[in-house]
């Protein structure tokens, strides 16, 4: 369900703009995103899991403020960063 230390640093070097940057909100998009994506295919085969759901239903929420937030500030990076992850908006 979770995403590993590995799998992480694959998408700090992926997403981010130096080696060590966990801040920026391009990265914790791409972590948000991976999260969710594991968690929706947990969810398919346990369909009763309600506590997981509302965990879920969080982190898109987070990952939709972040996005705006991207989008406010800098439109450029945030419809680079729609494109590279393949979300719909």
């Amino acid at each position: 369900m979770s995403i590993t230390n590995e799998r992480k640093a694959i998408l700090v070097t992926e997403y981010g703009k130096a080696a060590a940057d966990t801040g920026s909100p391009e990265v914790q998009i791409a972590i948000l995103s991976e999260r969710i994506r594991n968690l929706t295919e947990h969810l398919q085969t346990h369909k009763k899991d309600v506590h997981s759901r509302r965990g879920l239903l969080v982190m898109v929420g987070q990952r939709r403020r972040l996005l705006d937030y991207l989008k406010n500030k800098h439109r450029p990076r945030y419809d680079e960063i729609i494109q590279r992850l393949g979300l719909r908006r």
